[in-house]
């Protein structure tokens, strides 16, 4: 059984590896991973799986995470995470964007 050491010193490995791969990308491409002050990030729901990525690339603090009920009456778990982007914190980089293994982040016009 993995002990929540273990699991806390893979997440940081794996913030570590998103970070890096992100400010490669931001480098190479700065100019056109930027939304701007006009753009903000939208979630939907239905496709946000609670992973936690977004928040963790996000510098601005601009993403929280919320429990709601399972829609599915097949599965018994109490809850699921989903994501709420924090509008007037939002800078509009794109890094919640990019690191979303479901694309249920995305980039709208405020």
């Amino acid at each position: 059984m993995t002990s929540s050491e273990d699991l806390r010193k893979r997440r940081e490995a794996e913030a570590l590896r998103i970070r890096s791969s992100l400010n490669r990308l931001r480098t190479e491409q700065h100019a056109a991973a930027k939304g701007g002050e006009t753009a903000v990030a939208f979630v939907e729901e239905r496709l946000c799986i609670g992973c936690d990525q977004c928040t963790i690339v996000c510098d601005d603090d601009a993403i929280d995470l919320y429990k709601v009920a399972m829609a599915s009456p097949l599965i018994k778990v109490e809850s699921n995470r989903k994501a709420r982007i924090i509008r007037d914190a939002c800078t509009g980089c794109r890094l919640c964007v990019l690191a979303c293994p479901t694309d249920a982040i995305t980039m709208i016009d405020r």
